[in-house]
C-alpha cells in the first residue's frame, strides 16, 4: 500500500513536471517578438549577413600582403663541377655557391598594390553595413506585414461577433413574424464570407512568419506573436526631398562602397601606368672552393653581386592595353554610381511619397472615417431592432465598417513600412524627427 502511495506521489511529481516542461516551451515559442528585437536577432543570426561579413574580414587581410615585398630566394649551386671524377678539388673554377636574391618593384608599386587593397577591403565594410540596412528593412517589412494581418484577424473575429448578434436579433424578429426568412440567410451568408476571409488572412499570416524566422535565421515553422498595437502616433516628417538625398549622398554605405571603387580603380590606372618601368632584383652569392694553387696555397673563395631588371619593350600590346583596360573600368564604375545615385533619389522619391499618402490616410480614418463608421453601424442596429432600418442597409453598414476598419490597419502599417523603406534609401537604421 506505502509502495502505491509513493508510486502515486512518484508519477505525479513527473506529470507536474512534464506540464511545467511543456508550458515553458510554449511560452518560449510564444515569446512575444518586438519591432527592435526582431531587427537585432537578423543582425545576429542571419546567414547571409554572416557570409558578406566574412568577406570584409578576409579582404582587410590583404593591403598588408599587398603592400609587402616579395619573399627573398636562396639558392644553393654546384659550379664548373667534373663529370668525370666530380671532385671538388680537381679544377680551380670548382665552387659550391650559396646566394640570396630580392625582387625589387619599381618605387610605388608597392604602396599602390596596399592603397589599391584598403580600397577594396573599406569598400567590403560599407557593403556590410549596406546590408545590414537592407536586412533591417526587409525583417520591417514583414514585421509590419504580419502586425497588419494580425489587426485584420482581430477585425474579421469582432465582426464575426457582430454578425452573430445580428443573426440572433434577425432570428427572434423572424420567429415573432416582424422579420423575413431572407434577412437571416444574408446574415448568415455574410458570416460565411467572414469565415473564409478568416482562412485566407491566417494562410498569408503563416507564410509571413515562414518568411521572417527565414530573416532572423530560425526555424520556418516557430510561433511569432507580436504585441499589442500601442498608441504610438506616426511622426511628421518636416525635412524635405531634397534634404533626405543630400543626408542618403553623405551617408549610404552603398554610394560610399562604390565611390570607393572607384578610388581603386584609379589607383589600378595608376599601378599600370607603373609597369612601364622595369622592376628590380638583386643577388649575392658566395662560393667555396677547394683544393690548392700551384704555389700550394689554397684556393680562395669567390663572392659575386647580382643585378637585372626586366625590359619593358612590348608597351603598344601590354602595358598601354592594361592602362586603356583599368581607364574602362573606372569608367564603368563611375557610370554605375550615377546609376546608384539616380536609384537613391528614385528610393526616397518613393518611399516619402508613400509615406505622406499612408500617414494622410491614417489621420483621416482616425479622425472621421472610423468614428463615423462606428456610429453608423450603432444606428442602423439599433434601428433595425425596432423595424426603422432595413436589414440590407444594416449589412452594407457593417461590411463597411469592416473595409474601413481593414483599410485603416493597412495604411498604418504600410507608413511604417516606407518609414523603413526611407531610413534604409537615407542610409540609416530609423528616421527620427
Amino acid at each position: 500500500m506505502k509502495n502505491g502511495r509513493n508510486w502515486r506521489r512518484k508519477t505525479g511529481y513527473v506529470a507536474c513536471a512534464a506540464a511545467l516542461f511543456l508550458g515553458w516551451g510554449v511560452s518560449i515559442a510564444e515569446e512575444v517578438l518586438t519591432l527592435e528585437e526582431a531587427v537585432g536577432q537578423a543582425l545576429v543570426n542571419n546567414p547571409g549577413l554572416s557570409v558578406i561579413r566574412s568577406r570584409a574580414q578576409a579582404l582587410a587581410a590583404l593591403p598588408e600582403q599587398r603592400g609587402s615585398f616579395p619573399d627573398p630566394r636562396l639558392s644553393l649551386n654546384a659550379q664548373n663541377l667534373p663529370v668525370d671524377t666530380f671532385s671538388l678539388s680537381q679544377e680551380a673554377m670548382t665552387q659550391m655557391q650559396v646566394g640570396i636574391s630580392q625582387v625589387l618593384p619599381f618605387p610605388g608599386k608597392l604602396a599602390l598594390q596596399q592603397q589599391t587593397a584598403q580600397l577594396e577591403a573599406d569598400a567590403a565594410d560599407n557593403a556590410v553595413e549596406e546590408l545590414r540596412l537592407q536586412l533591417g528593412k526587409d525583417v520591417k517589412t514583414v514585421w509590419w506585414n504580419i502586425f497588419y494581418l494580425d489587426r485584420a484577424l482581430d477585425t474579421v473575429q469582432r465582426n464575426e461577433s457582430l454578425l452573430q448578434q445580428v443573426i440572433t436579433v434577425a432570428q427572434t424578429k423572424y420567429q415573432v413574424g416582424q422579420g423575413a426568412q431572407q434577412d437571416v440567410l444574408l446574415a448568415q451568408l455574410e458570416l460565411s464570407k467572414l469565415e473564409l476571409e478568416h482562412v485566407r488572412l491566417q494562410g498569408m499570416r503563416r507564410k509571413e512568419e515562414a518568411r521572417l524566422n527565414t530573416l532572423l535565421g530560425r526555424s520556418a515553422d516557430t510561433t511569432i506573436r507580436l504585441p499589442e498595437p500601442q498608441d504610438n502616433p506616426l511622426p511628421s516628417l518636416t525635412s524635405s526631398e531634397q534634404e533626405f538625398l543630400q543626408a542618403a549622398l553623405q551617408q549610404r554605405p552603398s554610394l560610399s562602397a562604390q565611390q570607393k571603387q572607384i578610388d581603386s580603380a584609379q589607383a589600378r590606372i595608376n599601378l599600370a601606368k607603373k609597369d612601364y618601368y622595369p622592376d628590380y632584383s638583386i643577388a649575392a652569392v658566395y662560393g667555396f672552393r677547394s683544393g690548392s694553387n700551384p704555389d700550394g696555397s689554397d684556393r680562395p673563395d669567390m663572392a659575386s653581386v647580382l643585378f637585372s631588371m626586366n625590359l619593358p619593350i612590348y608597351t603598344s600590346s601590354r602595358q598601354k592595353q592594361a592602362v586603356d583596360q583599368r581607364t574602362n573600368e573606372w569608367l564603368q564604375q563611375k557610370y554605375q554610381l550615377d546609376d546608384s545615385r539616380n536609384q537613391v533619389a528614385g528610393e526616397i522619391s518613393t518611399a516619402l511619397a508613400g509615406y505622406r499618402q499612408a500617414y494622410d490616410q491614417v489621420r483621416l480614418f482616425q479622425d472621421n472615417v472610423l468614428p463615423q463608421a462606428r456610429q453608423t453601424v450603432e444606428s442602423m442596429l439599433a434601428g433595425y431592432q425596432v423595424n426603422k432600418v432595413d436589414f440590407l442597409g444594416l449589412i452594407r453598414s457593417e461590411t463597411s465598417l469592416y473595409e474601413y476598419e481593414n483599410q485603416y490597419w493597412k495604411a498604418f502599417s504600410a507608413a511604417n513600412q516606407a518609414l523603413a523603406q526611407l531610413a534604409a534609401a537615407v542610409g540609416k537604421e530609423s528616421i527620427h524627427e
